[in-house]
């Protein structure tokens, strides 16, 4: 019997960079080259200054939860169920959504500290996503 993976992203020009930096076991936050802001999820134009010019830096994936849900239906295949999916105040100063590893739903809560560690499916796919760490 074949393993199920999970669905692939659709790559463009505006995300595959972040994709690319994921299969490098990094994770990447599109950075405005006019106004320095950081953003995530990565799209075309800054929210600030509209400025269209970016570049992207890695974060040292560190943050701390900012919200939660969890996730039991509808389930689609590829992924264990349960899903915790977070809201994460990264410490660069931007927010990104992922899922939240190797925790029960009920350990989950509000400000936690959580790092970034690489999930790999079978296939090869890599995906950051977070675990929590002791605060410090």
């Amino acid at each position: 019997m074949t393993e199920v993976s999970r669905i692939k992203p659709p790559l463009g020009h505006d995300n595959a960079w972040w994709w690319d930096m994921a299969d490098d076991g990094k994770l990447g936050i599109q950075r405005c080259l006019g106004c320095k802001t950081l953003r995530h999820p990565p799209r075309p134009m800054c929210g600030e200054c509209r400025s269209m010019e970016w570049d992207a830096v890695e974060s040292g994936g560190r943050g701390s939860i900012c919200s939660y849900t969890i996730l039991t239906h509808p389930q689609f295949p590829g992924y264990e169920y349960p899903l915790i999916i977070i809201l994460v105040d990264l410490e660069e100063g931007t927010r990104m959504t992922s899922q939240l590893v190797d925790c029960q739903p009920d350990e989950v809560d509000f400000d936690l500290p959580v790092e970034m560690v690489m999930h790999e499916d079978p296939d090869g796919f890599r995906l950051p996503v977070f675990r929590l760490r002791e605060a410090d």
